[in-house]
């Protein structure tokens, strides 16, 4: 009898270990690259633009989770809706960026060509890399971060985010997150959020300090979850200037629970 408890003792960790990892769900990915710079004239010294992406694709063992998530990718990161698979997307994309690029850029270079002061707003770029973390027990976020140039006196560095459903590769939005009418809520969770992170106690010190300065606080589609938190991402320009940068706001779910959607697994 001795014997069989003991058996039993070890053999629980082993059951326990394979009943919490084989059934989950899982989504892997593959990485894809593409690379393309062009000369926008044909004088040695001309300036370039650069296409540089560095994906990550669904791979096809996800089955139809992967075609939704890669149909998705597609259609919200490359704007290239309908193509075979990402790595063709992301192809057509690149070939496209710098068409359009020397195509729209050549006349204007040519009437500039001797101003030296104005050569470098030709140098063009468009960089992106993306990763995947584990966001809830149920989701996966998928970051793209965004480095370009097309003239002017600086470049955009943007953090694009999705996050997918592991069971399905469903896009999860922020009707998904929470209950019809929550933004008036959710809103006023954001502002504390941001006077909190900037040390600004009214409306009238942010846009003294340049935020919120001709826009109203809203939640960003652009979020990323977790266990315990949602991240809202403000990429430049969105309710800040340039020079602030990125802003990330961190809400707890306890803190927006009464408007949290009943069906929404964190």
């Amino acid at each position: 009898m001795r014997n069989k408890k003991l058996y039993l003792l070890l053999l629980l960790p082993l059951l326990l270990l394979a009943c919490k990892g084989s059934d989950e769900p899982t989504i892997t990915f593959e990485p894809i690259t593409t690379d393309k710079e062009v000369k926008l004239s044909s004088e040695d010294n001309s300036p370039r633009c650069q296409v540089h992406l560095d994906l990550l694709q669904a791979t096809a063992d996800n089955g139809e989770k992967a075609k939704i998530i890669n149909e998705t990718l597609m259609a919200r990161l490359l704007n290239k809706p309908g193509e075979k698979d990402l790595q063709t997307a992301a192809l057509k994309f690149t070939d496209d960026y710098t068409t359009s690029y020397k195509n729209t850029m050549l006349p204007l270079y040519n009437q500039d060509r001797n101003d030296t002061a104005k050569i470098a707003w030709y140098e063009y770029h468009y960089l992106v890399e993306a990763t995947t973390q584990q966001g809830t027990a149920h989701t996966l976020s998928y970051l793209a971060t965004v480095d370009y140039y097309e003239g002017g006196a600086h470049g955009i560095n943007q953090l694009i985010t999705f996050n997918f459903d592991i069971a399905t590769g469903k896009l999860i939005t922020l009707a998904d997150v929470f209950a019809p009418g929550y933004e008036s809520q959710l809103k006023t969770s954001l502002m504390k959020a941001l006077k909190s992170k900037t040390g600004l106690n009214s409306i009238n010190e942010l846009k003294d300090a340049g935020y919120l300065y001709s826009m109203d606080m809203f939640p960003s589609e652009n979020f990323i979850l977790n266990d315990e938190t949602i991240t809202f991402v403000y990429n430049p320009y969105e309710i800040a200037p340039y020079a602030v940068g990125s802003i990330e706001l961190v809400i707890t779910y306890n803190e927006v629970s009464q408007i949290l959607n009943p069906s929404f697994k964190h």
